[in-house]
This record gives C-alpha cells, structure tokens and sequence, in this order.
C-alpha cells in the first residue's frame, strides 16, 4: 500500500510546477483528478519542449500528468462549477497555479472553498507571491530565475547571465507545494482542520540559493565572483570544476589542491600550498589544471585519482549514463500506456518506500477521458 492511497487530490493547475506537485502525490498513492477546460484542456498539452508530439500532447505534458485522471469543466459554467465543488467536498488536497484575484473571481479562493469542506488543504504557486509589484507579471521560470539573480552564479567569469537548462524554478516550487502539503495533512490528522500552503517560483529560486546568498548578505554585499576559467561555482576555490581530457571531460570537486598535485604528479599544483590561495587564485590553479589533464585520457585520470577516494567523476552523457551499470542497478525507468495502445518511456518517482520503487503504467489523460466515470464514482450531478 503506498502512503497516500485514500486520498482525493484535484489538481486544478497547469504548465509544470503544480501539475508537478499533484505527480508527486499520485506517484505516492493519491488518486489524482485533473481539472481542465473542455476540448482544449491544460495549455501545457501544446507546450513543447521539442518537435516531439505523441498521441495528440506534448511530451512535456505526458510527462508531467502520468497517472492522473482527466475531468473536463468549465469553472465559468455555472453548471460545471458546481460540480467541481460537489468534488471539492469530498477532496483531500486541491491545487491551482492561477494568478492571483483569478480563483477568487471565479469563487474557488480558499476562503470560500473551506466553508464547504474544512478538511480541506489548499495549495496554491504563484510568480511572486500575492503581494508586492510583481504579482500580475508572468509567473515564467526564466523570469524568476532572473530576478532572483540566480543567472549570474552559472557560466564562466567573462560571461553574461547564464541560465539554468531545465525549469528548477518550476520543480523546486513543485517540490516545495508538496512538502507544505504534506505538512498540512499531518497536522489535520491531528487537529481535523485542513490549511492553506502557499508556495512561489519567487521564494523557491531564493530558497535555491539560500547558501550563497547568506554570504553574499555578510559578507559586506559582495557580488558573486565566477572563476574565468572552468567556473562550477562562484564561491568554491580551486579545483572545483570541469576539464578536459583527451577523450573527454573529467569533475574534480572540492579537494587539496597539494594532494592532487601529487596524485597527478603535477608540480605547478604542489607549489599552492596555503589554502587560502585556492580560491585567491583560482584562476591560475585552473588553469594549471586545463593545461596538465589535457594531455591524458579521462580513465587514465580517473585510474589515479579514484584509489586516493580524491572527489571524482567522469561527464557523461546521457546515452553513456543510460548504459551504465550504476544507473540500470536503479530501475529509473517506466512504459506508461495509454487505453489506446500509445506508450511513452519515461522516469519513475525518485522516493523509494519500504525498500520498494514506486511505478505505476498509467500514462496522461486525454482531456475529459474520464469525467463520466468520475461523476458516478463520486455521485456528482
């Protein structure tokens, strides 16, 4: 039995970070509804991160929504909003990503939801939070990546901001509804009452970055500084990055800069003896390194540094890392399949429980695929 089996989630957001957080909840056990506009449905079914479409949606949108089933309604429709909440009553958690004054406008605002059910925890993501000048942009990852300041940690010295590549400001918020979430549900099953958890690409992106910005805020408000060479982090020293080998690249982490002068049998390394000057002058160290790690191949490298237990790895790609035996021991991936036959590989709850992965062959919803079932199974008129 998975930990959340018996309860009702309805998931009544779209894009990436709270879809994300009701996947979450699906993959441990809930049964989740998703919520959408008839026909059209959730606007990330045309969302597409590639050229690749499969049975009609994006792959982004059968990746996000595996394992959901798909209610279509109108919430402007008197009609179909009054099933929603005929849903709401018997739900354990619900989701929504609109702006803010949206939910309100239409009358499922949190205020109004709880007076029909009180159980009920209530999360919402928004861009920036519910107050302030922000609050009616775009909610974009990019965006809130970039107010955040977050851009100017990635990349090498000599460069402008540099962005993640994949939507962290999207999945950390995901991942960060979820917790507040499940908070909530703990404490109503100790006081009965449900709660509302409020989450923001905004304070995620902050919260990303809550190391480096805590020393940027005392350290007198010093700007981060990225090394010019092979830059992996602006506030670690030497060696800390990636290099070139002859066949490819080598990660070296944290680490001794003497000790892996004498691992590598490199004498310009041994000559950085003082700690402080491994961040001090990082650069030249760096580039020692570029210079010496060149001249060998990565599994010469790693044949030296690996039995010393130095910090370590090879950059794979992904065709090598899916290959690997250090991933295929991990059983990370699933088919999910479609009534009709459409199947599509994708990845598995990364949560193990009770020693055992969580998978479940159920792929996206089509839009309204099973409002008629769920109207009768929760006796909605």
């Amino acid at each position: 039995m998975k930990p959340l089996e018996g309860l009702l989630v309805l998931d009544i957001s779209q894009f990436l970070a709270g879809p994300s957080a009701a996947l979450r909840l699906a993959d441990l056990g809930a049964t989740v509804i998703k919520i959408e506009r008839p026909v059209k449905g959730d606007l990330c079914r045309q969302l597409y991160i590639s050229n690749l479409d499969l049975d009609g949606d994006s792959t982004l949108f059968h990746t996000i929504n595996r394992n959901k089933r798909s209610y279509a309604a109108d919430l402007k429709d008197p009609s179909d909003l009054a099933r929603v909440k005929q849903l709401i009553v018997r739900a354990d958690v619900l989701i929504q990503n609109f702006r803010p004054g949206v939910m309100q406008r239409i009358g499922l605002d949190y205020d109004r939801v709880r007076e029909i059910n009180p159980r009920l925890v209530y999360g919402t993501v928004t861009g920036y939070g519910n107050e302030g000048p922000w609050i009616d942009l775009p909610g974009q990852d990019l965006l809130a990546q970039s107010r955040t300041g977050f851009v100017w940690l990635n990349g090498d010295q000599q460069q402008g901001p540099v962005p993640a590549g994949i939507a962290v400001a999207d999945l950390f918020a995901g991942a960060h509804l979820v917790q507040g979430l499940l908070a909530c549900l703990v404490r109503r099953g100790v006081t009965g009452a449900g709660g509302l958890v409020e989450v923001s690409l905004l304070e995620s992106m902050l919260d990303l970055q809550f190391e480096v910005l805590t020393t940027h805020l005392n350290d007198g408000g010093k700007a981060p500084e990225r090394s010019a060479v092979n830059n992996a982090h602006a506030y670690l020293g030497a060696p800390y990055g990636i290099y070139r080998t002859t066949d490819g690249y080598l990660s070296l982490a944290m680490g001794s800069v003497t000790q892996l002068g004498k691992i590598l049998d490199c004498a310009a390394l041994q000559a950085y003896d003082d700690p402080q000057s491994w961040f001090d002058r990082r650069d030249e160290i760096k580039q020692h390194l570029v210079t010496h790690l060149q001249t060998q191949s990565t599994r010469y490298w790693l044949d030296r540094l690996e039995p010393a237990d130095y910090w370590c790895a090879p950059v794979m790609d992904w065709p090598e890392m899916l290959a690997h035996d250090g991933f295929k021991v991990l059983d990370f991936l699933q088919p999910v399949t479609r009534d009709n036959g459409q199947a599509l590989v994708t990845t598995r709850c990364p949560i193990r429980i009770d020693g055992a992965v969580l998978k479940d062959g159920r792929a996206s919803p089509r839009v309204g695929e099973h409002t008629a079932q769920i109207n009768a199974e929760y006796a909605v008129s």
